[in-house]
């Protein structure tokens, strides 16, 4: 993000046609990229609806402070990358996205998603770290494929119950939270920096997955 700059004094790129068509790539995996990354831009430039469909689409580092509807028109896309621009918000309309497999919205100014993100089905990787949630819309739940979460340096003060329902998930960053460790708690200070994470246990040796699992039943008991 262009810290230190005010929007009013800085003068934003205008993406033609032309200009749009010289940043559309191919990926080694042989993927159509649009990469539009660090073009001091303010708004998705509507130039892009004529490029038709493609695979990725790279909007981070920009002064893009709102997303239009436009959606329909990028059904394909299986990455998107919104990270480092001024957000305030997400369209609903971003759960027409139902090819996601990575939604990047990493340093921004979000204060709230929409339930929609609920419809994004085969998403893998969601990261909202750098923004300012406090909690996650319970429809996150329904995103069976999710595979990592960021929500480092947000607001929450629990870990959002929604991610227990997500089976195949690996890890969650909830580093730099005001989340309150055992010894906050009982207002003993802490002996050594925490930092927070979830794993699946997919992911766990045999002994630390049985252990795991007796400690759940004591917890239950």
């Amino acid at each position: 993000m262009a810290k230190g700059k005010k929007s009013g004094q800085t003068k934003t790129q205008r993406i033609t046609l032309k200009v749009a068509q010289s940043c559309v790539q191919l990926t080694l995996e042989g993927k159509r990229c649009l990469d539009l990354s660090f073009k001091e831009i303010s708004v998705v430039p509507k130039s892009i609806l004529k490029l038709g469909q493609f695979d990725e689409l790279h909007l981070s580092r920009n002064l893009i402070r709102r997303v239009p509807d436009i959606w329909e028109h990028f059904i394909s896309v299986t990455v998107l990358d919104l990270h480092s621009n001024y957000l305030e918000e997400v369209p609903p309309t971003i759960g027409r996205l139902q090819n996601l497999l990575n939604l990047n919205l990493c340093n921004n100014r979000l204060t709230s998603l929409p339930i929609e993100l609920g419809l994004l089905k085969k998403l893998h990787t969601l990261n909202l770290g750098l923004n300012q949630l406090e909690a996650l819309p319970s429809s996150i739940g329904a995103l069976k494929e999710l595979r990592y979460v960021g929500l480092s340096d947000n607001r929450f003060a629990r870990v959002p119950g929604c991610l227990a329902k997500l089976s195949k998930l690996q890890k969650v960053n909830l580093d730099r939270n005001p989340i309150p460790t055992e010894q906050e708690s009982s207002r003993e200070p802490p002996a050594v920096p925490e930092r927070l994470y979830l794993v699946g246990e997919t992911v766990l040796c045999e002994d630390c997955r049985v252990r795991c699992q007796t400690e759940r039943k004591k917890l239950d008991h």
